[in-house]
């Protein structure tokens, strides 16, 4: 069975850094897809990273994070990171981790797995 827990999150001032971790255990296959996916109140979610496992140093960024947030994955503890910096306001919303075996589940923002999400909230 598939899980994902996220941590990491918490209430900070706008330009201070966050960094969310997503523990990632139950996969049978040794490449797969992962992301981190947000959404605001009132917003819909909307995808901010994402990389493959196993498969390349190949990275996404959404325009909004390019330059602040990086994803990164320790494979042998099988954690994915997304290192948030110079936070904005808008940052603000439920992060969530996700997985997938197959690239279009990502892309299509519909992946078989999520986590349970973590809040950041930046107050400027």
């Amino acid at each position: 069975q598939v899980q994902l827990m996220e941590a990491g999150g918490g209430s900070v001032q706008a330009g201070e850094s966050l960094r969310l971790s997503c523990a990632i255990s139950g996969f049978k296959s040794t490449f797969y897809f992962v992301a981190w996916f947000r959404q605001a109140p009132g917003k819909e979610r909307e995808r901010v990273a994402h990389m493959s496992f196993g498969g390349g140093d190949s990275k996404y960024y959404a325009n909004f994070v390019k330059g602040r947030f990086t994803i990164s994955l320790d494979t042998a503890q099988n954690t994915l990171y997304l290192q948030m910096n110079s936070l904005k306001p808008e940052d603000t919303g439920m992060y969530y981790c996700a997985a997938d075996n197959q690239y279009e589940g990502i892309l299509i923002g519909q992946p078989n797995f999520w986590g349970q999400g973590t809040q950041v909230t930046v107050s400027s």
